[in-house]
Formats: structure tokens, sequence, C-alpha cells
């Protein structure tokens, strides 16, 4: 009788968790839901924007040759730079800095490029600046590749009468004295640039300054720099730096045509200011503290943006993420000072990580602006003499082009853990958006550096969808990397590891890879 009593009670225990097996079935933990019909914000072209700052080879040799150069130009720029970006559409280039901008005097830059001024670059490397690259050089850079130019403003150690005329000599048409220097410079039409940011980092290189003082100097400034449809940019505090935020808007609310966007920096270090660890040698250590940091980064925006809130609830102040990016240890034998770095697949996965946190927060996000565009931190291009490599975040940046100025779709993610050392931190991010002609777009990134995702993607309140086609960015090792004058080991491939049926779609997302998948009907 014991045999068939515990018989009878294992049978209870099996059909009990059958049954409820059968009320709760397992849900895939890799699951997102995408709300095809709830798209109301627009991702901003300018979210997939560029930095460009005179610091290293950024604009000399990166950008700018000079007429005379051996390397194909046109009046100094050069051909083959300009060409390989116009492949991303890159919406907007900042510029003169950073740092080097509160140190930087436009008048040096203009005129005949013999009579200019030389200064000491004392920000980055202590090297000659020359001032041949300048206002007319940087718009007809700009002008070439298609993008719009966003001037930043020598606050820290310039004038309120210099930042008015920079204006007036870039946007004018009436007759002035400065719209006749233009003019004299060879440039009849004004260039109309609309981005100006008043001031960069201001509470550090830019001049210290505490954020009281510094948006006091903001209004009088902006006051200043007359010209309709301008969109002015205050600078923001470190990034963890809430007060400076929040003294800004307080103090600004009463003036709400002086300021229409709110700078906001961060920098991915692998562990720390002090602590930066190679571009291209590094261990799982690594790659996991660079994705947790980069993640960081997301809730220290949302922070800011509920500040923006219950300040600006009518949303009208865009965070302009203008300086954001991977900054690890310079490559061996170049100049500390010049940030020159490798740019591997880690780079093209945080890259990922990066465009869905500024796309999913679209309403509030109106432009961010990787550092920088070529041969410094996370560059698009690193060049060498006449050669050119386009780095795995460059064709990040191909990819994600399809997202500008698309409707962003509403997401959830619900994913399994990437677990390191004890830590664990979601593997799979993703954003999604629906373009002009109905196309709709979905990019996953997978953090996790060993396992292969299932990932099973719910298209909610969208017609049928059945016509697909993917794209992927991933390679054999995590520390893969372009290099001159050997075959690509990271770029664009063909991605097929998906099907669709009933608008679910089920995709089979490698280790360590940015993919994107294109929907329509």
């Amino acid at each position: 009788m014991r045999f068939f009593t515990k018989l009878l009670l294992v049978l209870f225990v099996f059909n009990t968790i059958l049954l409820n097996a059968q009320d709760n079935p397992p849900k895939d933990p890799n699951r997102i839901i995408i709300n095809v019909d709830l798209g109301r914000e627009t991702i901003s072209k300018f979210i997939y924007g560029h930095f460009a700052e005179h610091l290293g080879h950024g604009i000399y040799g990166g950008i700018y040759v000079g007429e005379n150069s051996t390397i194909p130009n046109t009046r100094g720029i050069r051909n083959d730079v300009v060409e390989a970006l116009k492949e991303i559409n890159p919406a907007v280039v900042r510029w003169p800095g950073g740092c080097f901008a509160d140190t930087y005097h436009w008048k040096d830059g203009i005129g005949p490029k013999n009579q200019r001024p030389s200064i000491v670059n004392t920000t980055w490397g202590g090297v000659t600046e020359d001032n041949s690259f300048g206002t007319h050089e940087f718009l007809d850079f700009c002008e070439q590749i298609g993008a719009e130019p966003y001037i930043c403003v020598n606050v820290g150690s310039g004038t309120v009468q210099e930042a008015s005329e920079w204006v007036e000599y870039v946007n004018s048409d009436a007759k002035s004295p400065m719209t006749e220097l233009r003019k004299k410079n060879g440039r009849d039409k004004p260039w109309n640039v609309k981005f100006w940011a008043v001031g960069n980092e201001s509470w550090g290189c830019g001049g210290n300054m505490t954020p009281d003082y510094y948006t006091d100097l903001y209004k009088r400034f902006s006051t200043y720099m007359h010209g309709r449809g301008l969109i002015k940019v205050a600078s923001g505090g470190t990034d963890p730096d809430f007060d400076w935020t929040e003294t800004v808007l307080k103090k600004t609310q009463k003036f709400r045509n002086l300021v229409q966007g709110y700078s906001f920096h961060y920098y991915t270090f692998c562990h720390g200011w002090n602590d930066k660890t190679s571009a291209t040698q590094f261990n799982e250590n690594d790659w996991f503290y660079t994705m947790k940091n980069t993640l960081v980064m997301e809730e220290r925006l949302e922070k800011h943006i509920a500040l923006m809130d219950e300040y600006d609830p009518q949303n009208r102040i865009g965070i302009m993420a203008d300086e954001w990016g991977n900054w690890f240890t310079v490559e061996p034998g170049t100049n500390p000072g010049f940030l020159y770095q490798q740019n591997t697949l880690r780079d093209a996965v945080t890259a990922g990580l990066y465009l869905d946190i500024f796309n999913n927060h679209a309403r509030r996000v109106k432009m961010a602006n990787i550092a920088q565009f070529v041969n410094v931190l996370q560059a698009m291009i690193l060049t060498k003499d006449g050669q050119i490599v386009k780095t795995p975040s460059f064709y990040v940046f191909k990819m994600y082009k399809v997202h500008q100025d698309a409707t962003l779709l509403p997401v959830n993610v619900t994913c399994e853990d990437y677990s390191y050392d004890g830590m664990t931190l979601p593997s799979v991010s993703a954003s999604a958006s629906k373009d002009k002609e109905g196309r709709i777009h979905v990019s996953l990134t997978n953090i996790d550096p060993h396992k292969d995702k299932n990932v099973e993607i719910d298209l909610r309140g969208s017609d049928d969808l059945s016509n697909a086609s993917g794209e992927i960015i991933t390679a054999p090792n995590e520390n893969d990397y372009n290099d001159f004058g050997q075959p690509e080991k990271v770029n664009i491939q063909k991605f097929s590891s998906f099907s669709i049926k009933n608008n679910i779609l089920k995709v089979d997302l490698p280790s360590k890879s940015v993919v994107t998948i294109e929907l329509k009907k």
C-alpha cells in the first residue's frame, strides 16, 4: 500500500506541475513588443551628428590638407573623406570645439591664409595652430558633405561683441561692416547657420565657472546673438551635475527666446578617467565595464530630462548630446594630446547602444554629436597620408541612417541578462522607426560576447509585414578592427537569420552584433 500511496502522490504532483505549465506557458526570455501604430515622435536626423575639433589630426591631415597637397582635394578639403562621409548622411557637424572653442578667436581664421596669425593650441598637444582652416573652410566642408553647421562661440576668453559679430558675419544679408568683410573674403551670400552653442563645458575648460555665473553670462551673450530662427544652446554641467541643469533652467525661464537647446556630454571610460585601457588590447572585464558604463548614460540622461520636463513642460528646449563616445588610451607612439585611438567591434556595439538610447528619447533629444569625426576618439574615419580607413563605428552610422527623421515606434524589451563575474546587464538593446514610405526598421544590439539570443518581436498594430531584409555588423573577435592596407574585418554584411509570420518576427541574434531589419508590406 505504501508503494501505491507514494505513486499516487507523485502522479498528483506531476499532474499539478503540468496543469500549471499549461495555464502559464513559459515566455520567451528575449521578447520585444513594438507598437507600430503608436508612433508620435520624430527621430531628428540631427541625432546622427558629428564633432570636428582642432585636436590632433582631426582637422589638419584628417579633413583638411591644403590646396597644394598631393592628396586629391577640393579647396584643401580631402575628396576621399568627403565621399566616404556622404555614405552616412552626416546631418550636422559641431566646430571648432570642444575645449578649443574657448581659446578660438574667429577673426584669426578669415582672410588670406598667409596673413592669418598663428596661435598655440594650449588645450591639445601644445602645437602651433596656423588658422588655415577657419570659418569659410568649415562651412565649405559642411556644404561639400551636405551637413548643417553647428558653431560653438568663445565664452571663456571671448567677448559678447565677438560672438555677436560672428553671427552677423555668417548670417546677415544687410549692409554692414561684417557683411562687407565677408564679401571681401569671397562669400557674397550668407550661410544662414542656425545652430550656435554659447560656450563649451563652462564648468571646466570653458572657464571654471559656477552655474549661476555661467547662466548670467549665457543670457548676456545670447541676447546679442541676433538672427531669426537661431537655435542657441546653453552649456551643460558634468553628466551627473543636476544642480547645473536646474540652475540654467530656472534662471532662463522668463527668457524663453534666449535658449533653445541644452548641451549634455557623456563619455564611456572602460573603468575611469585615470584608468583608460587600450582601444584594441582588452579582456572581458574591460568589455563588460565598457558596456556597463555606456548604459549608465541612459540613467543620467533620464534624470536631466525629468528636470527639463519640470521646468519646460512644453518641451521647447532640446537636449543636445553634442559630445559622446568611447574614450580609451591613445595608440602607442602617438601624441597623448592628440587622442588618436583605434576602433574595434566593441566601439560598434557601444555605438548601437548609444543610438538606441538617443532614438528612444527622441521626444527631448534633438541632437547628438559623436566625438569625433576623423582621427580623434571614436572616429568615423582614420587617415594616414593618402589612405583612409572606415571604422566599425562608421558602419553603425551607415546602418542606422534609416532612422533619420523617421517616426519613433515605442518598444518594450524583455531579455536575458549578460552575466559576468557575478554582475549582470540586459543583453539586448533595440529601437525602431517607420519612415515616410511606410518601411519599418528594427535595430538590435546584443552585447553578450559569447551567447547568441533568440529574440521574438511582436509587431502590433500593423498590416501584414512579410517583405523583409537584414544587415549585420559583427566579427569573430571582440577586438577586431579595420586597418590601413588590410582587408576590412568589421563592416556591414547581409543578414538572413530571421523569419516573420503573422507579424511575429523571430531573430537569431548573434553574440556581439548590431543588426537592422527592414520590414514592409
